[in-house]
């Protein structure tokens, strides 16, 4: 863990069959942190050195093998903490030169997990044993990293080259059963034979029973030469068009490339080189920055820290079934709660029902669910027209559309048929929880539950929290989001909270930039590039202008001195264009949904300039792309600074979570805040300050950047104030 880790060690114990059981220690999951690598060298020389041993078995205290690399090491190189390479980072020479060349067999017993640098330990033995369960992968392209410990070149000599390159490009773990068919482990055994099994293996290898070869030098899985480069060829082509704005995956497809025609120890090096590079490129800096933000998001000052234990949620009600009631009643089946759903008739209640019984049968289709398994997660959902069987619920979610007075009329029936204990949740996505419930007594059990649509698919669960709201809640909900597989995010209570709020300035921003002279489709392709799943125009065409204008309307109504009004949505719906559903928004739409530009846009946009009274700015005709990213973007930074300086967030950290996994910012920027630090709070200043001189109000930078930008100081410094809305 970040700031607390344990060091780590490993143990060594020998038995009288002269085999030496080396064990990695280091909870929770035996990550090989400096100590523990330095111990296993010092452990293997014992080995080695030792009369009464004759073969070695590695393996993991606690029925994990090893979680791979201590990443906060990796961190450390990335701020400049640690200038030369750390041991860890030196170690595929030591895997070689210890275990490999060694003249003691050794065998890897593997159970729970080998992931990363705990696999490549592995691979470095001369045989591995596996449990059916245990999972094995090299994960570290989710880093912006490759394999640094010899992993580029043993994987392909086990598995072959395709496979290998797989593996490592999609980090996608394979069980033991796999890893067998692929010949990754030698044999697979259940827990309680695996370190028996694997001595008996070890003898079995120095009394030549079986063979003895060095993982680097084996070559029966390997394709001729020709072959070989054609898959190469074939893998580029591919991970550039997935994700053409990341270089690692092509580095680790040149890496093992090099060392299946120049040879492993050519390999080893080009990997040692390549690895040095990235660790401290900007998108791996990007990534681990990511990795630890996405575990502190269950760390909430003044709340997690109470030695609060979470109530058991043993019911759920569900009110409202439309997509997102249904989303969340998916969400919540699928994790084995019952689940009451409520609608106002009969109508209303089978198509909600209908809803949930069809997300389930796409797993189905998909292969992720057996028709069993089917059958039981449908019979923990129930369905209600009345408040009479939530007498025994824990906890309420409603998700009916965004009326206050509906809400509020909701929350007090809630009140009167819901028992003294059950949280009390609101799916709504902008509404002040506090005007919802106005005329609710119970406040200290009003709580945010906001999922994002798709609701069985989207990660993120934003939990918002009043003044009043009790850190007994919040601990109760943070399990639920934990238990339904959600990362969740605390923030306080404001429209639109975090994610809504933040974001609300991008198609505004968008459509400012339109009514001045910008091609609007040019917009949506050069965000696209930038690296989110699509442009401000396609998704507001995906939401639908119908929720786009409820939306706006509230941040209009709250922040009417920086919101862009347009009239440009509006002139749209009046002409029945809704976007996606209508098969026609800002683009056209096929059977198939696939999206084309439409030349008649060009009248709504000229309409709605004249209304606005703006003219066409030749200077944005042939706006440069980065300016576009930074008109569109750079405003959104603006506001999740007042997010963050108000208390709505506790950590920047938090922000740059919600905007990945609310509205798809690309993980390799880091998320909103880190990525705005990486221009420097000077430079976003003054470039809004500039902008807001000439477009007006929407672009002026707020007090929090304009103090920030004055001393230089990152934006994602921890605000110091007294208190929050948190």
């Amino acid at each position: 863990m970040k700031g607390s880790r344990t060091k780590g060690t490993t143990t060594i114990e020998v038995g009288a069959d002269g085999v030496a059981l080396i064990t990695l220690i280091n909870h929770p999951v035996n990550a090989l942190s400096s100590d523990v690598l330095n111990s296993l060298k010092d452990s293997y020389e014992q080995a080695l050195r030792r009369d009464d041993v004759k073969a070695i078995v590695i393996t993991g205290a606690k029925g994990k093998f090893s979680g791979g690399a201590d990443i906060s090491s990796f961190e450390e190189v990335q701020e400049g903490k640690v200038n030369e390479p750390k041991p860890d980072f030196i170690f595929s020479e030591v895997l070689g030169d210890t275990l490999e060349a060694a003249k003691k067999p050794s065998v890897a017993a593997i159970d729970g997990l080998a992931l990363g640098g705990g696999l490549e330990v592995a691979m470095a033995c001369h045989a591995r044993i596996s449990t059916p369960t245990a999972q094995l992968s090299l994960p570290e392209l989710q880093l912006g990293l490759i394999p640094g410990f010899g992993g580029t070149q043993r994987l392909p000599r086990l598995v072959g080259i395709t496979k290998a390159l797989e593996m490592m490009l999609t980090s996608k773990p394979v069980k033991g059963e796999e890893a067998h068919a692929l010949g990754l482990v030698d044999a697979v055994v259940l827990p309680n034979e695996l370190v028996s099994t694997a001595r008996q293996w070890a003898l079995d290898i120095f009394e030549h029973r079986r063979p003895w070869i060095a993982t680097l030098y084996k070559t029966e899985k390997l394709d001729s030469l020709g072959e070989a480069r054609e898959i190469f060829k074939f893998a580029r082509a591919q991970a550039q068009k997935r994700a053409p704005n990341l270089l690692h995956p092509i580095v680790c497809i040149n890496v093992v490339e090099h060392g299946i025609v120049s040879g492993p120890r050519a390999g080893l090096y080009k990997e040692f080189e390549s690895f040095q590079e990235l660790v401290r490129s900007d998108i791996s800096k990007s990534l681990v920055h990511i990795f630890f933000a996405l575990r502190g998001t269950t760390k909430v000052p003044g709340i997690t820290d109470l030695g609060l234990v979470p109530r058991r949620v043993k019911k759920v009600a569900v009110l409202g079934g439309g997509l997102m009631g249904s989303g969340i009643a998916t969400t919540l089946i699928l994790s084995n709660y019952p689940v009451i759903l409520k609608e106002l008739n009969d109508q209303f209640l089978q198509a909600s029902i209908g809803r949930v019984r069809a997300n389930l049968q796409s797993r189905v289709k998909k292969g992720k669910m057996t028709q069993e398994k089917f059958e039981k997660t449908m019979s923990l959902l129930k369905g209600s027209l009345d408040y009479e069987s939530f007498k025994d619920v824990d906890m309420v979610i409603e998700a009916v559309i965004e009326n206050v007075s509906l809400k509020q009329q909701i929350f007090s029936d809630l009140e009167k048929y819901c028992p003294p204990h059950c949280i009390l949740a609101s799916n709504t996505s902008t509404i002040d929880l506090n005007l919802i419930g106005k005329h609710t007594k119970s406040q200290d059990r009003i709580i945010g539950a906001h999922f994002f649509s798709p609701a069985h698919v989207m990660p993120l669960l934003e939990i918002v929290r009043t003044k009043q709201t009790s850190p007994q809640v919040i601990v109760d909900l943070l399990d639920v989001g934990k238990k339904i597989r959600k990362t969740p995010v605390v923030v306080g209570n404001c429209t639109g909270f975090a994610v809504n709020r933040m974001f609300f300035p991008y198609t505004q921003a968008a459509i400012l930039l339109v009514e001045h002279g910008v091609d609007l489709y040019q917009i949506d392709r050069v965000i696209t590039k930038f690296g989110m799943p699509m442009g401000p125009f396609r998704l507001a065409d995906l939401v639908g202008f119908g929720v786009a204008i409820a939306t706006g309307m509230q941040f209009v109504e709250n922040f009417p001195e920086r919101t862009y009004k347009s009239m440009l949505l509006p002139l749209m719906q009046e002409d029945k264009r809704g976007g996606e559903t209508t098969c026609k928004g800002f683009y056209l739409y096929d059977d198939r949904r696939k999206a084309k530009p439409d030349p008649e846009l060009r009248k709504y946009i000229e309409k709605a300039r004249s209304i606005s009274g703006v003219a066409v700015d030749p200077k944005l005709a042939k706006l440069p792309e980065k300016d576009i990213v930074e008109m569109i973007f750079f405003p959104v930074v603006n506001e999740a600074c007042r997010v963050f300086a108000e208390g709505i967030a506790v950590k920047a950290a938090d922000l740059d979570i919600a905007s990945l996994m609310g509205m798809g910012f690309p993980p390799y920027r880091g998320g909103i805040m880190f990525w705005a630090d990486s221009f420097g709070s000077k430079y976003i200043y003054s470039r809004l300050e500039e902008w807001s001189k000439t477009y007006g109000e929407f672009f002026e930078p707020c007090a929090f950047l304009a103090e920030r930008g004055a001393k230089g100081a990152p934006l994602s410094s921890p605000v110091e104030q007294a208190k929050s809305r948190l």
